[in-house]
């Protein structure tokens, strides 16, 4: 599925670089076609390792059909908006292994709501050219009005970094807290928000990047790692 655009063994300047390079293939226009399947997928580290999940369900009922794993070492520093350079490898193993082609990918991650504008979500939709959104628990960038935001489920108001748009602050559970949905690659920001609030099963996260955190959760537990 990935499409080989870029090495990962490269310096911090060189991921900069890359960021920059391929931001611009980010499509916010739809581009998707009928959804049939959609994953979620999810990253946790530990002892020098990524752990990665991707699972797919069948849409619109959520019915999870694959789950696929990988883990890689990490050859990449931490350094704040690089964290795709930690996450990428583990995570298109594990979309290799994963059989059913989605038609649509959450990340639990941010996309174009990034200080690059070009998160896991964008960076990983560009290099599988999947359409994918990032549904992140917590801001990275950007200011949205917790006044102006409804309490009921569907509500939603702009998440805002420089003078521009690049995401919502998105309720989908009357009374919890929002999520923050971007646009990650080939979705418009209407139907990122349209999407995400269709994946809910009852829980504040989108059920398949809440399956996903757990299933990473669980790879890393039965490999011992902390």
């Amino acid at each position: 599925m990935e499409r080989r655009i870029h090495r990962w063994d490269v310096t911090v300047q060189e991921a900069r670089a890359i960021q920059q390079r391929l931001r611009a293939r980010v499509d916010r226009r739809d581009r998707i076609g009928r959804v049939r399947w959609v994953a979620g997928a999810d990253v946790a580290f530990g002892d020098g390792k990524a752990f990665a999940a991707v699972l797919a369900f069948s849409f619109p009922d959520l019915r999870l059909v694959e789950t696929a794993h990988a883990v890689a070492p990490l050859a990449f520093p931490y350094v704040p908006g690089l964290l795709t350079f930690r996450e990428g490898p583990a995570l298109l193993k594990a979309f290799g292994a994963l059989r059913t082609r989605p038609d649509l990918v959450l990340f639990d991650g941010q996309g174009v709501a990034h200080p690059a504008g070009f998160g896991l979500a964008s960076h990983m939709g560009v290099l599988l050219d999947r359409p994918s959104i990032g549904c992140a628990k917590s801001v990275l960038v950007g200011e949205w009005d917790a006044d102006a935001l409804g309490p009921w489920r569907g509500a939603w108001v702009p998440l805002v970094f420089k003078g521009k748009r690049v995401g919502a602050a998105v309720r989908t559970r009357e009374t919890t807290k929002p999520i923050f949905v971007s646009v990650g690659h080939r979705v418009s920001p209407r139907s990122a928000i349209r999407l995400a609030l269709a994946c809910y099963a009852g829980y504040r996260i989108p059920e398949p990047t809440r399956q996903a955190d757990i299933a990473v959760a669980r790879l890393k537990r039965e490999s011992g790692s902390a």
